[in-house]
């Protein structure tokens, strides 16, 4: 029987729905950013607004829906949060036929699906564990992974050609039915799923809305693997823009040359995520995760002594080649243990804390790169978080952990809320 099969029709849904999905977001990818800049005439101070606080403000209205989601049935909040990012994306081509689309919409709108998009994978996380078997989370992650890296490799050149042929808008339209499809997909799963019980009070505390971090800093191994992924994405995509500004401008590489630089070696991530699987097997999952955290620490400092021609360009393509083969792997072996450590009763807060913190840790070390790159240069600001990044391995859990049990939910069932 093929591993499609043994995890069942109902999981095929939902990785149908996620594929719809995320290849919708990679054909958008950039959208409201050109929309700002020109349709809007929005200057640079307008765009990394619209870029860093439409997704900051939403992770913080986000915060209260994890609790909220914990307690409800997954699948209808799964299919809710696809609607209203349907709903909200279709305003912006609706009002921009009717020549009313302003820079307070996109804002607006970049707010509720960043805060929906959060809620949206709480709920999935939740929700997997209740449609496959705990032994075979790795494999549905490493789907899920590969899935993303082969929407990367497709959807923004795709995406690209149409902006091109029809305008930026036509994206968002897009999107917007990429949407409609995941929530169809989605609903297609089907089955029955019981509402989760609160144990205690029934009306929602203001206590509740830590609890996700409370529950993450109390455990040994998520703590850390929550800290190690915090800083690690952050620094990685604070030197993002800096290297834009660096090979667009100093260096003088083209656009679709800075465009094919980081579009090839997702090709990585692909291969990466269809390891894990075998690595696990062979190695254990501590060791694949330990190792793999620790190999992709390791290239960044490499864009630090980026040149012009085609040498750099060939560097560039190396080092992101291999940061995203071991990011390919960590991943899926990271989302499992995180998961498996996870009570089920937990699972949307904890997801959503996790969520929170590492979009609103990546915005803030976004800006404070953005101030170094223009005190120190955005090479010397590359390297600096390439050297910061070599120390992100030493945040990895020291120890294999096993998975929570039954008995242990149980155990401290009269502790939790």
């Amino acid at each position: 029987m093929g591993s499609g099969q043994r995890l069942g029709r109902r999981f095929g849904w939902l990785w149908g729905a996620y594929g719809a999905s995320a290849l919708g977001t990679w054909l958008a990818f950039g959208s409201f950013e050109l929309i700002a800049i020109r349709v809007l005439h929005a200057g640079p101070a307008e765009v990394a607004v619209l870029a860093s606080v439409g997704a900051a403000v939403g992770a913080a209205v986000a915060v209260p829906l994890g609790p909220w989601v914990e307690f409800r049935r997954k699948r209808p909040v799964l299919i809710a949060m696809d609607l209203v990012r349907f709903a909200a994306l279709l305003t912006v081509p609706a009002a921009f036929a009717l020549g009313v689309l302003t820079f307070f919409q996109l804002l607006l709108v970049s707010v509720v699906v960043a805060a929906a998009d959060i809620t949206f994978r709480a709920a999935s996380g939740a929700y997997l564990k209740t449609l496959v078997a705990a032994e075979d989370l790795l494999v549905a992650g490493a789907r899920f992974e590969s899935t993303a890296w082969t929407t990367t490799i497709i959807g923004p050149p795709l995406g690209g050609a149409a902006i091109g042929l029809l305008g930026p808008v036509a994206t968002v339209v897009a999107d917007g039915v990429s949407y409609l499809l995941s929530a169809l997909g989605i609903r297609a799963t089907g089955g029955h799923e019981p509402r989760p019980e609160r144990r205690e009070a029934a009306r929602m505390r203001a206590s509740d809305l830590l609890d996700g971090w409370r529950y993450i800093l109390a455990d040994p191994t998520l703590r850390p693997l929550f800290f190690n992924t915090a800083l690690f994405n952050g620094l990685v995509m604070a030197a993002q823009p800096l290297l834009a500004v660096l090979m667009l401008g100093r260096l003088g590489f083209t656009p679709w040359q800075y465009g094919l630089a980081f579009a090839v070696p997702s090709i990585g991530g692909l291969l990466g995520s269809r390891l894990a699987r075998p690595l696990v097997a062979r190695f254990g999952q501590h060791r694949v995760l330990a190792a793999s955290g620790a190999l992709r620490a390791i290239w960044p400092l490499g864009l630090a002594f980026l040149g012009p021609g085609a040498g750099g360009l060939l560097l560039v393509m190396g080092v992101e080649l291999g940061l995203i083969f071991c990011c390919g792997v960590f991943n899926p072996v990271c989302s499992t243990s995180r998961l498996e450590r996870t009570a089920n009763d937990r699972v949307a807060r904890t997801l959503t804390a996790w969520a929170v913190t590492t979009k609103a840790s990546t915005a803030l070390l976004t800006a404070l790169w953005g101030v170094l790159g223009t005190l120190l240069g955005p090479r010397t600001a590359i390297a600096l978080a390439g050297v910061l990044l070599l120390a992100t391995p030493l945040l990895l859990p020291r120890r294999a952990a096993a998975p929570v049990t039954a008995e242990a939910e149980a155990a401290a069932a009269p502790g939790r809320v």
